[in-house]
């Protein structure tokens, strides 16, 4: 593999929410089709831009980004054909070592997420009932606890 991460362009954004999609049908099947479909077409009207996105490149193929406001990732997701090896890892030290990232919310149903940001030091401080848009799907909101100089070894 040729990895690399890079900055959003809009040039990605059809590329971003496709690895979105693969990667939410593979990990999210706690969602209702609804939902799914309501957040897809809010991906697709979003101003990624507004948001510090990266890509993970492999060569010129988008399989994976991370998207930051200051300290908190907002998302992160892979295609499913390349969890499991390590890129997930790979984002999260490039948020730590940028952007100083230490917090996420991720649905409690995710189990895979929440156990991937426990790995790396995070801690639930904060659960809701429902997600940001109200719906019933409960949040933990998670920020790192211990000091992550130390993410290599995890």
């Amino acid at each position: 593999m040729n990895l690399r991460i890079e900055k959003y362009q809009d040039k990605y954004k059809s590329e971003i929410v496709n690895v979105w999609e693969k990667s939410v049908l593979s990990t999210h099947r706690f969602l209702k089709e609804k939902d799914f479909l309501a957040i897809k077409k809010t991906l697709q009207e979003m101003d990624f831009e507004s948001l510090n996105v990266f890509c993970l490149m492999n060569d010129c193929e988008i399989i994976g980004f991370i998207g930051l406001d200051k300290t908190k990732i907002e998302m992160l997701f892979l295609d499913p054909n390349y969890i499991g090896k390590g890129l997930g890892k790979q984002l999260i030290e490039f948020a730590f070592s940028n952007f100083h990232a230490a917090r996420v919310d991720v649905n409690e149903q995710n189990t895979n997420a929440v156990e991937f940001y426990k790995k790396f030091g995070f801690e639930t401080f904060e659960r809701t009932e429902k997600d940001n848009s109200g719906k019933s799907y409960p949040l933990l909101k998670m920020r790192l606890m211990n000091d992550n100089k130390n993410i290599h070894n995890r």
